[in-house]
């Protein structure tokens, strides 16, 4: 992990704009997908939450126009989008940068915190056990995601690698990137 120096990559309005006219439904079914390939791969993501497993969980890029809702059932992980915010336990709001930025240790949680590019309402508690989670776990989210075009994934990673690099965003933990 590094300390924050460079300012966190914010996506242009322009670029989401689009997002706001899509229907969710697919998208949200991919994402509902990630979310179980990750808890095969990862089975500590659903043990590591203990009491915290029936919590819903509101992830908001701040930079998007679109709410993530991360059901963590053990045997039904699900990732609805929502245009307008949810009802969930713990919200963690923040650009799509920190966010992501935290799943593959680019940054500190707290630095993030504290700085304010990371806001958490709700049960504090429950928002630390997924972070906790998250990080023992080691995701790879541009690897999970590559993963998931099977034999193409080898053509798929150095599309994920150059995204990275010219956008800023991170899309790999940093250890694996080239």
């Amino acid at each position: 992990m590094s300390d924050i120096q460079a300012p966190i990559p914010i996506i242009p309005a322009l670029l989401t704009g689009p997002l706001r006219l899509v229907p969710l439904a697919p998208l949200a079914q991919a994402l509902t997908l990630l979310a179980r390939r990750l808890v095969r791969h990862h089975p500590g993501l659903i043990n590591r939450l203990g009491a915290y497993v029936d919590c819903r969980f509101a992830i908001v890029p701040t930079d998007l126009p679109v709410t993530l809702l991360l059901d963590p059932h053990p045997t039904a992980m699900r990732i609805t989008l929502h245009r307008d915010p949810p009802q969930a336990d713990a919200r963690i709001a923040g650009p799509l940068a920190a966010l992501l930025g935290l799943v593959h240790g680019t940054w500190d949680g707290d630095a993030l915190f504290f700085s304010r590019d990371l806001v958490i309402d709700g049960d504090t508690a429950a928002a630390l056990a997924l972070r906790n989670a998250i990080d023992d776990c080691e995701i790879d989210l541009g690897a999970e995601i590559a993963g998931l075009s099977g034999p193409f994934s080898p053509l798929l990673t150095p599309f994920i690698d150059l995204a990275e690099r010219k956008t800023g965003m991170p899309l790999r933990r940093a250890e694996m990137r080239p």
